[in-house]
């Protein structure tokens, strides 16, 4: 029997994609996400690899468009609202958004694109987070992640003009350890 020759070379194509994409080793934390009337809206991971920080971040049913993602300081998402999970994660006192002189905060993450199936799922690089201090995540008040409405510009302090608080979850360590 002939293989037809499109299936070795998607073989090919896909074998070096998985070279490509770094090994995420270690899981740190991981939280369950709920939207304002507590269904679930998808989950994301704190990871590891070497000295580079990960969250794995899988979203469903969210209407689409540019979302703002945050860490934020205390690890409660009570709905509707979700301000019980305070401001933004931000242990070195700076001012919000990475085009602020005095930014960023620590929580300060990339905007999401949801897409028109209101589904995503995508690794966001901690950037330069190499000191990211692992103990915020599991200290007394906790963390959570959160969704906004709108996209964060970046700038506008305290929360970067994202709108209201749409999706939340509370990071829950697995293996802090190495902190």
């Amino acid at each position: 029997m002939k293989m037809p020759i499109l299936f070795p070379l998607a073989l090919a194509v896909a074998l070096n994609a998985c070279q490509d994409a770094p090994a995420l080793e270690d899981q740190l934390a991981m939280a369950s996400i709920i939207d304002q009337e507590g269904n679930t809206a998808g989950n994301a991971a704190l990871k590891r690899n070497d000295d580079t920080l990960f969250i794995e971040l899988e979203l469903s049913s969210l209407e689409p468009g540019t979302k703002a993602f945050h860490l934020h300081s205390v690890g409660k998402c009570d709905a509707p609202d979700f301000k019980s999970a305070g401001g933004h994660l931000n242990p070195h006192g700076k001012s919000h958004g990475k085009q602020s002189a005095g930014g960023q905060h620590l929580g300060d993450l990339p905007n999401v694109k949801i897409p028109e199936s209101g589904s995503i799922k995508i690794l966001i690089d901690l950037d330069d987070q190499t000191t990211f201090p692992l103990s915020t995540i599991d200290d007394d008040d906790g963390t959570a992640v959160m969704v906004h409405a709108g996209p964060d510009d970046y700038l506008s302090d305290p929360s970067g003009a994202a709108g209201p608080r749409i999706a939340c979850g509370v990071l829950k360590p697995t293996d802090l350890s190495g902190t």
